[in-house]
């Protein structure tokens, strides 16, 4: 299963591109974005590569659902085993 990451843009320099990842920074290619992407734009990060870019709301909505999918994770870890 491959997952993509909601990433905000925060520097630009041509095609490579800082992003904040979940307060993480992270460079990654503009190379595979299909359409123009600026600093503050959300875009999906998958192995380094900006694939598509999403609007803040559906990129809040996804993150906020990674973050219940790690602490469900978390929660489960810590669990006696039956």
């Amino acid at each position: 299963m491959c997952l993509a990451i909601p990433s905000r843009i925060i520097e630009k320099n041509g095609l490579i591109a800082t992003v904040d990842v979940m307060g993480a920074k992270k460079d990654i290619s503009l190379m595979l974005l299909p359409e123009e992407a600026e600093v503050g734009d959300f875009v999906l990060v998958h192995a380094g590569f900006a694939i598509q870019k999403v609007d803040e709301e559906a990129a809040r909505d996804s993150l906020n659902l990674l973050r219940e999918i790690a602490e469900k994770i978390e929660e489960e870890e810590h669990q006696p085993p039956l």
